[in-house]
């Protein structure tokens, strides 16, 4: 791993090699810029993700080229109704000499794909939740550490809701960003078809060890805040909780509940390392409400009427933004 002389040497080091990070994805994943833009801010802020789009959006291929380029350990779970806690953690065995043994789950990887994560019970959904959050999972009274860096990189169907689990706010609350995906354009189509009904077989470049995601994880927590961005972002948070005095007038009217101090942790933290991807070395608020729609759409619960009314998690975030 290379060192750096000073911070904003590493700062344009990280530009650099986010900028190859995203040209290397590009050679498989047509379009869906900002997506990929997203995933590699969450994976430089040691965040999780989920990806929501309908079938077809090479969601899966997306994780799975992500890691490739990164040089990092991957395992798929695809979760399905009758998947248990210990297919993910892994679980206790008795071995030759009658002694209990280990063996490691799928999760102790660096990045995890959760596949279809709502497809599974909340049994099984929760066994994700100490992974998630502390980095490490119990399993027998033992606390097994998982490998740095370690993220979930979970994908949700959005239209088939049967035989469906909703994910619990308390897991939801735990991804840094949700992010969408669309319909790809006219254009970005036939080449996805092109290159995907073609003998060529693209080989891609390791860009990123697994300690130079960590050293830049720290360079991202050191970039300075100034205070009008920090109150800035709180403030946003603020105003999407219904009944108290920042709430806005349509949070009040719209929001059974808002967003909680983790979404303005994670404003902020992408707002610094969007600001270092940028060429800037400290965040302004356009860093800030670039973050906004994937930090706060998920956190944010809707009442009957908005839905009723059919006004959506992103409409309500770009009203409170103005």
């Amino acid at each position: 791993m290379k060192l750096y002389a000073t911070d904003i040497e590493a700062a344009n080091a990280l530009k650099e090699q986010a900028n190859v990070i995203s040209k290397a994805i590009g050679k498989v994943i047509v379009g869906q810029e900002d997506v990929i833009n997203k995933l590699i801010i969450s994976i430089l802020c040691n965040g999780h993700s989920l990806l929501v789009g309908v079938p077809g959006l090479a969601k899966t291929l997306l994780v799975k080229t992500i890691a490739d380029v990164l040089d990092l350990s991957f395992k798929r779970i695809q979760f399905t109704p009758d998947l248990m806690p210990s297919d993910i953690t892994g679980a206790e065995i008795l071995n030759e000499q009658r002694q209990f043994h280990f063996i490691k789950g799928p999760i102790f990887a660096n990045i995890v794909l959760a596949d279809e994560i709502n497809r599974t019970p909340p049994k099984t959904q929760a066994a994700l939740l100490e992974a998630m959050q502390e980095r490490n999972i119990t399993v027998g009274g033992t606390i097994h550490k998982l490998p740095a860096p370690f993220f979930v990189l979970a994908t949700q169907n959005p239209i088939e809701q049967e035989g469906t689990y909703p994910l619990p706010e308390a897991q939801l609350d735990r991804f840094m960003f949700q992010v969408t995906l669309d319909y790809p354009s006219f254009a970005e189509e036939v080449m996805i078809v092109q290159n995907t009904t073609s003998a060529n077989v693209v080989e891609l470049p390791k860009v990123m060890t697994g300690a130079e995601i960590l050293s830049f994880q720290d360079l991202v927590r050191r970039v300075p805040v100034p205070a009008n961005v920090l109150e800035y972002a709180v403030g946003l948070v603020q105003k999407t909780r219904p009944g108290t005095t920042n709430a806005a007038a349509i949070a009040n009217q719209y929001i059974a509940y808002g967003a909680g101090p983790r979404a303005s942790q994670y404003l902020i933290l992408g707002a610094k390392c969007h600001a270092l991807l940028n060429g800037k070395y400290s965040p302004d608020i356009e860093n800030v409400r670039a973050m906004a729609n994937s930090v706060l759409r998920h956190r944010i619960l809707r009442n009957y009427k908005a839905e009723a009314e059919g006004i959506t998690q992103d409409s309500l975030i770009k009203q409170l933004m103005q």
